[in-house]
């Protein structure tokens, strides 16, 4: 049976403190909520309700204190007889695990004897902490963990889970040395460089997972801190967002009519609202043979699209005003116009890069990106201010907008109590004239949605020669295609998107429902 550990707080929990500690044991009542394997039978988590706050426990598979000297001896010969791999494409938690278990017999004697569970525990801490991301590798394999952050030195990690939102965890940075040196190795791990001189850091981690960072004392009063966002592998797909019921099947109609025919799209919302969630499952109602040119700082957007460019931007650590190795949004969203796209991607706008992007779609260029907003007049008045100075009559060539929000459920969806809802859906029509299309409804958790007065709809079907209700059939087609496909069970962006060309395949183009 293999026994599990965990730090001073989860002992407290569990009754374990020793007879004269100054903390409470017993008189800690909890219960566990939940549980499940992250690393079956290594690493276990468990979420439980303390005094009213719940919390996210990591537990471990204890080493004794044989097997940890031989953990420490095994990890110190890694680090010094490591051979070079013979390739560059290789799995760098396989390779950590075939040289230890090399090693492991080559220095037997000098390691100890050791059982079948025993040697299994010790290659699990050394893959951990050589290929993994040491005392939040568990964090990092928990596919309900969304983001990881920690403020400082003996304060706790917290994560987001997709389930019970922001929760504190069981580990805890104690020595500040070792803090700042895993800080240093999350910065290796995304090839970028943190020092006392460039104390802040944005980088993409292994895995697309996108990491920022402070060090030491420099910038943060409280030391060193870092946050790191998930990546999903599997991206949600338009379907599994209408499983969610962030939108509805009509919705995602609509928006593939307008996608369709190159009409503009601009995600408005708050930090964790799902905005880039949303911009990517939108990528998969795209033409299949259309060009794509995403922009982005650090690349989180994923399409199947044969036909996309992916361009991110540059930092520099050079000094001084006179920079020409850095290479911002504006200026790849400039350099995207001699791609001929027929959409323009932008991760977010929050610079003169919406001054490029706006021009881009004056030129005939379909356009999409988020934005940081509470709404969408507050988002106008933002486009319209320094530093993105865009005019106000290019502000209708944005032609929809989508405010998304994290909100409360009314009733429990999938044992969820919160979720993401496209609040609120307009049509720019002029600068400050908008015409409301859908509008989420809190009490019932439903969208109200008004196609029969959408201005962009009939203006695709006066450009087509097709009638309103043409048009309106149309989407009527598509939501029922998309309603089979969400019973189908088929969700993942590869599946939705062969499904979608096969859809046009079904019908000649040029044609009502072959492509408007």
């Amino acid at each position: 049976m293999i026994g599990f550990k965990s730090n001073v707080e989860y002992k407290e929990i569990r009754g374990e403190r020793k007879r004269g500690s100054s903390l409470r044991s017993k008189s800690a009542k909890y219960r566990i909520i939940e549980s499940y394997w992250v690393c079956n039978p290594l690493a276990k988590i468990e979420i439980i309700s303390l005094e009213g706050k719940v919390k996210y426990l990591v537990n471990e598979a204890s080493l004794s204190r044989r097997e940890e000297e031989a953990c420490k001896k095994l990890r110190s010969l890694i680090t010094k007889e490591l051979a070079p791999p013979e390739t560059l494409n290789v799995d760098l938690e396989a390779y950590i695990l075939s040289e230890a278990k090399r090693l492991s017999k080559k220095y037997r004697l000098s390691l100890g004897r050791f059982n079948e569970k025993s040697w299994e525990k010790i290659y699990y801490y050394v893959v951990r902490d050589l290929a993994g991301y040491g005392k939040i590798d568990v964090l990092m394999r928990d596919p309900n963990i969304e983001d990881i952050s920690c403020n400082g030195v003996n304060k706790p990690v917290y994560v987001w889970h997709r389930k019970y939102e922001s929760l504190p965890t069981n580990i805890i940075f104690n020595d500040e040395t070792e803090y700042d040196d895993f800080i240093i190795k999350l910065a290796h791990m995304g090839g970028k460089h943190i020092s006392s001189a460039h104390p802040m850091l944005d980088a993409m981690l292994p895995g697309r997972h996108r990491l920022a960072a402070t060090f030491r004392r420099e910038i943060s009063t409280f030391g060193s801190s870092f946050c790191i966002r998930k990546f999903r592998k599997d991206p949600f797909s338009i379907v599994d967002l209408i499983s969610m019921g962030t939108i509805d099947e009509i919705l995602a109609a609509y928006f593939w009519i307008l996608l369709e025919n190159k009409m503009s799209m601009m995600i408005i919302g708050g930090t964790g609202a799902g905005k880039t969630s949303m911009l990517n499952a939108l990528l998969s109602l795209i033409r299949p043979n259309d060009k794509i040119v995403t922009v982005e700082e650090i690349a989180e957007l994923n399409t199947l699209h044969e036909n996309w460019v992916q361009l991110t931007s540059r930092q520099s650590f050079r000094f001084g005003s006179a920079d020409e190795s850095s290479i911002s949004l504006f200026d790849l969203v400039k350099l995207s116009l001699r791609y001929r796209p027929d959409y323009i991607i932008v991760g977010e706008i929050r610079g003169e890069e919406a001054y490029a992007l706006f021009q881009a779609v004056a030129t005939g260029h379909g356009g999409v990106c988020t934005m940081h907003a509470d709404s969408l007049d507050h988002a106008v008045k933002r486009l319209t201010s320094e530093p993105m100075n865009v005019a106000e009559t290019y502000i209708p060539l944005m032609n929809v907008g989508i405010y998304l929000s994290r909100v409360d459920l009314p009733k429990k969806r999938m044992d969820l109590t919160f979720g993401r809802r496209a609040i609120n859906v307009w049509e720019i029509i002029d600068y400050e004239k908008y015409r409301m299309i859908s509008q989420w409804s809190p009490r019932e958790d439903k969208f109200h949605t008004r196609l029969e007065e959408s201005y962009l709809l009939e203006e695709i079907s006066i450009k087509k020669g097709f009638t309103r209700k043409d048009i309106l059939a149309e989407v009527e087609r598509r939501r029922k295609f998309l309603k089979h496909l969400v019973r189908s069970g088929k969700r993942s962006q590869r599946e939705v998107t062969e499904e979608i060309i096969k859809y046009y395949d079904r019908y000649s183009r040029g044609k009502i429902g072959g492509g408007l």
